[in-house]
């Protein structure tokens, strides 16, 4: 993924002609509409009060994701599927709106006429990092997903090419509990889906 930038503000209606604070809630609207302007092959993130942009992956990163859905899709709980189509999945409590590289997530809460889709039907996500993400993916993400209670949160570090798995999630906290390993290793996918990922290959 490359840098990320700030979708253009003359591309979107004004949005406070106060000229105070944007909202979440207009920050969602203005996604919404932006998304159809949209270059293809990009999508759409909410992350510290701004709309920002970035590439979907690499050709050379679609392996790794590959392998990481065919193994969670035997494993995912009743009515979630594992998918890689790019959703924004919105935290209002945190003002934070993310379109992770994989989710697993309830189809049935999904079912909605809208690209927002509720946080609250993930049972996982998995992001790959790239130079310019990797410290949103390490700190903001972890912290987020952690606090809205995703079951867990599989970090694919593709500079140190280690997985690290968070789970054991509280909202006051976020994650209480991580396991990191090397490429190449097994490590557990905790509950819900409680199966050892093979990263052999990767």
């Amino acid at each position: 993924m490359a840098v990320m930038v700030d979708i253009p503000r003359e591309a979107l209606q004004p949005i406070d002609d106060e000229g105070g604070d944007i909202g979440f809630e207009q920050l969602c609207r203005d996604v919404e509409q932006a998304n159809d302007a949209m270059p293809d092959g990009y999508r759409a993130e909410i992350i510290g009060g701004k709309i920002v942009m970035s590439p979907w992956s690499k050709g050379s990163y679609l392996r790794i994701l590959n392998s990481l859905q065919v193994q969670l899709s035997d494993h995912a709980p009743p009515g979630h599927r594992a998918g890689t189509s790019p959703n924004l999945f919105v935290f209002p409590q945190q003002s934070r709106g993310y379109g992770p590289d994989l989710h697993v997530a309830d189809m049935h809460a999904c079912d909605v006429d809208s690209i927002l889709l509720p946080g609250s039907a993930l049972s996982l996500v998995a992001e790959q990092t790239s130079s310019s993400t990797r410290l949103i993916d390490l700190t903001d993400k972890v912290s987020v997903y952690g606090r809205a209670e995703v079951p867990v949160y599989v970090l694919i570090d593709m500079a140190k090419h280690t997985v690290t798995v968070y789970y054991d999630p509280v909202p006051d906290h976020g994650y209480l509990a991580h396991r990191p390993i090397k490429f190449g290793d097994k490590v557990r996918i905790p509950a819900p889906f409680d199966f050892e990922l093979d990263t052999s290959g990767w």
